[in-house]
């Protein structure tokens, strides 16, 4: 959900889409879903204990960081009052930093998925990986143009909403783990 959360941001801010922006989109967040939980079965439980202490504070940092700096920019966009000139989608670099911030807890689950299948049944293991990343590829995908209906609303705030929403999922990934589990 955090996954669908920013990608109908990201759909939002993105005054023209392309559907090549929104295939980018939902697939790095569909691969990083995926791809996180096989790297966290792999780590095992030697990394557990290190990864469940820090895996909340890095998608808040990141997750802060990308939503004030848009936050930011659409504030002193306003200040300065420029033209509604067409907002270049969001970098690759910037789109990887939001994947790796929002799958950040699943590399935590995927360290007890092999146990909670069977350490003995990979092909089990690769099915639920296929199916995490196929689910969320989906999803995203269809929250970026539901963003981009939201955002086409809203035109002149949607990208101080859409930063607003990105802090708080990050304020809400760190209070979920500081305090609920």
């Amino acid at each position: 959900m955090d996954a669908f959360a920013v990608a109908l941001t990201n759909g939002a801010v993105t005054r023209k889409l392309r559907f090549s922006h929104a295939l980018k989109i939902a697939f790095c967040f569909g691969l990083f879903q995926a791809v996180m939980p096989l790297i966290g079965s792999f780590i095992g439980k030697v990394g557990a204990g290190f990864i469940s202490q820090v895996d909340h504070w890095i998608a808040f940092v990141l997750l802060g960081y990308i939503g004030g700096k848009m936050i930011y920019e659409a504030v002193k966009e306003q200040k300065h009052e420029e033209s509604q000139q067409s907002r270049d989608p969001i970098g690759m670099k910037m789109l990887l930093v939001m994947a790796v911030a929002t799958s950040i807890d699943a590399l935590a689950t995927g360290i007890i998925l092999p146990s909670t299948i069977g350490a003995s049944t990979i092909p089990l293991l690769i099915t639920a990986v296929c199916l995490i990343g196929g689910i969320t590829f989906v999803i995203c995908l269809c929250g970026v143009y539901i963003g981009k209906k939201f955002g086409d609303l809203f035109v002149s705030k949607a990208e101080i909403i859409g930063g607003c929403v990105l802090v708080a999922i990050g304020i809400k990934i760190l209070i979920e783990h500081l305090f609920f589990s």
